[in-house]
């Protein structure tokens, strides 16, 4: 697998299914961790930056539905794999729409439940990247001086350096000096990037 280590959290009350998933995953070359409960599980759930998440449907403390609920709300849900029984496929469906990826009913092949495995592990490495891309962003949009965001802020609203000027009584030309200067900081190769890394983070603020 490349990118960055995700690991898969196994989260189901009984040890022998636990114990089971895990040898399956840590042979096929997963990085591996259980959890017996979905209330366990939660209690270190926000310190997960790079997991995926397979968790059984129906456990004593809470369903797999209200841990996937739970995770929303509490803004880390992971890409999810459910397990089920058979008719369970109504409450899976309401997994679905709580945020899993994949549900899966019992019994199942190893081979499905690895190939929905690598889907999630991937879909958690493609956030993880996305998360530090922002996060870069972020940064550099720190280094910028006042004057220069209210310059981003105008280039990205589409005004003229032009109108710029005008807004924030300053030279056309001294515009283009403080543009130039925000372009380096940011890293951006032209406007259409720089206008990309801006929504991006908006995006992302939606999202959360």
């Amino acid at each position: 697998m490349s990118g960055v280590e995700v690991v898969v959290h196994i989260v189901d009350d009984e040890e022998a299914v636990r114990n089971s998933i895990a040898f399956l995953l840590t042979s096929a070359g997963f990085a591996v961790r259980t959890h017996q409960s979905a209330t366990d599980f939660m209690r270190e759930a926000s310190s997960i930056r790079t997991g995926c998440l397979v968790t059984d449907l129906r456990m004593p403390d809470m369903t797999g539905v209200e841990l996937l609920r739970r995770l929303r709300d509490a803004g880390t849900l992971l890409p999810a794999i459910v397990i089920t029984g058979h008719g369970d496929v109504q409450m899976a469906v309401e997994a679905m729409k709580s945020g899993a990826l994949d549900f899966i009913e019992k019994p199942f092949s190893d081979e499905v439940l690895i190939e929905s495995i690598r889907r999630a592990v991937n879909t958690a490495q493609i956030k993880h990247g996305n998360e530090a891309t922002i996060e870069a962003t972020r940064q550099r949009l720190g280094t910028l001086s006042e004057r220069e965001m209210q310059v981003l802020n105008g280039v990205v609203s589409g005004e003229p350096n032009k109108t710029i000027a005008f807004d924030l009584g300053i030279s056309p030309r001294t515009v283009e000096v403080y543009r130039a200067g925000l372009m380096s900081k940011m890293q951006a190769k032209n406007l259409a990037e720089l206008v990309r890394m801006i929504l991006s983070i908006e995006s992302y603020k939606g999202d959360d």
